[in-house]
């Protein structure tokens, strides 16, 4: 790749590509929010196979877009291992000689994979720090993207440096039919979605106060059935266990051991999602679901909040932020969100609800 080149023509150097492949090892809401952007790279190279490689949990939510041809998975958890643990992974997908690559991370790991595969054309979206080897991916570098643009955006304007022509950005994901048929025989339509765990305990709300919540919502929506999911680890399935013993005044259903493509199925027979800061939020708003989501202020958080009248959140501030093992990491709990109380919550569900 000539490196004096402009990252501005990158499309028009690449459009005879017939193999690509973008490398994000994302969990569930990074994938969700890749997905604009590979609709774009399939628009732009309508005969190339687009292949993806991510986590296996990203690998699920990405076989459910269309534009997709091969969603590879990298064995990834929260406290991953080393990426080279992977080796039969990545020589099958060296094996694969992709034309172009696509990098919109900029971290470490990927793109030490991105330079390992051997592409002879990358386009890459720089992480907002410099280490010498980001220069060993040949890459065109496309400058930091606005944070303040929601992330999917980000991710399509990074494309738009490279001299693609953009469109609207669409999620347009397919769920199969045999999980849409599980929802309907298992799902009462126009069910409310409670998401009670996320991927740190501190990013949770107590569970005495979704408990609360179901109770409170029961009283004041008689008609409404909720339907409650959790993730896939011990812990988290431990929690959602906990909530069905405790919630036994509500109108509730608790399901264990959910897919990603059972939830996507689930989502879309809800009218309403509440949640966590987890990947189910950004999964329900990619399938028009309206969603009510509890945060903590961080950094970079405006680019992950939904946008639009169909989507509200409650934030608080975290002394926590930035501070590596705090009171509320050893005691698995947080602190600052149990001041959201089951009444905040309910109230706003009440309005989107109307």
């Amino acid at each position: 790749m000539d490196a004096g080149q402009s990252a501005a023509s990158f499309w028009e150097r690449t459009r005879a590509a017939k193999k690509i492949i973008v490398v994000d090892f994302g969990f569930l809401g990074d994938s969700v929010h890749l997905v604009p952007a590979l609709w774009e790279i399939k628009r732009h190279y309508p005969e190339a196979q687009l292949h993806t490689l991510s986590a296996g949990v990203g690998a699920q939510l990405l076989s459910l877009a269309p534009c997709v041809d091969g969603a590879w998975a990298f064995p990834l958890t929260p406290k991953s291992p080393p990426w080279w643990r992977h080796w039969n992974i990545l020589r099958a997908l060296r094996r694969e000689h992709f034309d172009v690559a696509f990098n919109f991370s900029g971290a470490d790991r990927t793109i030490f994979v991105t330079a390992w595969l051997g592409a002879p054309w990358t386009l890459a979206h720089e992480a907002g720090r410099k280490h010498f080897w980001g220069r060993w991916l040949r890459a065109q570098w496309v400058e930091r993207r606005d944070p303040d643009l929601p992330v999917f955006e980000q991710r399509r304007q990074v494309l738009a440096a490279g001299g693609f022509a953009l469109e609207g950005p669409r999620f347009d994901l397919r769920v199969p039919s045999e999980e849409r048929q599980w929802a309907a025989r298992t799902i009462a339509d126009h069910s409310v979605h409670f998401s009670i765990t996320a991927s740190s305990p501190v990013k949770e709300w107590p569970v005495e106060n979704w408990i609360g919540l179901a109770q409170l919502l029961s009283r004041q929506q008689p008609s409404v059935r909720i339907v409650a999911t959790a993730g896939p680890g011990a812990r988290e399935q431990e929690h959602l266990r906990a909530f069905a013993r405790a919630a036994v005044r509500a109108r509730l259903q608790c399901l264990e051991g959910v897919g990603v493509a059972q939830l996507a199925a689930l989502l879309q027979r809800c009218r309403l999602h509440i949640g966590a800061d987890s990947g189910a939020l950004h999964l329900a708003m990619a399938l028009g679901v309206p969603t009510l989501t509890l945060f903590r202020q961080y950094p970079g958080l405006s680019g992950w909040l939904p946008r639009g009248k169909a989507h509200r959140y409650l934030t608080v501030d975290c002394p926590c932020i930035g501070r590596g093992k705090t009171a509320c990491h050893r005691a698995g709990r947080s602190a600052c969100l149990a001041f959201i109380t089951p009444g905040d919550v309910c109230e706003q569900a009440c309005q989107l609800l109307r």
